[in-house]
Formats: structure tokens, sequence, C-alpha cells
């Protein structure tokens, strides 16, 4: 099911972005023109009728955006794990050994050498969604890829210290 957002302009406060949940729950982000933010849930008989809100900074709207981001992401690719359509998720963890270790993630070469994407890196408590090739490489730092099988074990030998 695709997800509709309606966006609602308010003359003189900001504009309020809706949706509308699978189970009929109308959930609002209003933006104000100060830069505050509010989350609201609406009433579904009358959706103009506000049932509760949560004000928020920007740093916590950003914060909750990050949250609700990295769970969709990881949710999106626990999905592809079955290799119904050829490609596969992995988690590998960063060898202690690597010579990736404190180094840029663009020095692997992982796509151009295996084909793989590397769409994540989970490093302690924190996501690092779409990790751009200059984010550093730290030791136990869990790599998140898709890819064929043959890729991924071609990447699993690469992070480790072979060449492929």
């Amino acid at each position: 099911m695709g997800v509709r957002i309606e966006k609602i302009d308010l003359p003189g406060f900001g504009v309020r972005h809706d949706v509308v949940t699978q189970a009929g729950q109308h959930i609002g982000v209003l933006s104000f023109r100060d830069g505050h933010r509010e989350v609201a849930l609406y009433d579904p008989e009358d959706p103009d009728a506000i049932l509760g809100s949560v004000a928020l900074t920007g740093d916590e709207a950003a914060a909750l955006s990050d949250l609700l981001g990295h769970a969709a992401l990881l949710s999106q690719l626990s999905g592809l794990g079955n290799g119904t359509i050829g490609l596969f998720t992995e988690q590998l963890v960063l060898p202690s050994d690597s010579r990736f270790l404190d180094r840029p993630l663009g020095d692997t070469q992982a796509r151009t050498k295996t084909g793989v994407s590397i769409v994540a890196i989970l490093r302690g408590k924190d996501v690092i969604a779409s990790p751009t090739p200059s984010e550093i490489l730290r030791m136990d730092d869990l790599i998140v890829a898709v890819g064929t099988r043959e890729g991924l074990d071609k990447l699993d030998k690469l992070l480790a210290h072979s060449q492929v």
C-alpha cells in the first residue's frame, strides 16, 4: 500500500503535512515559520480536531526523523534477506585486523570490486544509513550490504584482508 501525504499551507504560520495510516489514524506534522515542529494525532471522525500533540525542537524533530527512517530502512532490508529476487542482505562484522580499519569506506571500492551496495553501518547503538565514501570504518562496525550471494562473499573476503 502506498502512503499518501497531504500538504496543507497554513498562511502566516507554516505548513502541515498529514498522513493517514492503514488503520485510519490521521497524523500531522506541523512545521511553523519560527522553526519549531509539532506532531499531532487527529480525530478520525474530524480531521481538524486534534486529540493530542507533541511539540519538538529542531534537534528533537531531526532525531525522531532519523529514528523512524533507520527503523524503516532496516525493516525494508530485512525483507530482502530471503533472496527470492536474487538479492540478499547481510551484516558483516569489520574484522579487527582488516586493512580498512580506521580508513574511509571509499577506500574499500566495495561496489566496484564486488557489485555490492553498502547501505548502512551499525556502530554500537547508532545506525549510519547510506554511509558516504568518507565515513571512517571502526573496529566492530557491522556493515549492512545488499547484493548477490557471490558479491556478498567477495565483500566478506575484501573486508577481511584478502584481495578480490
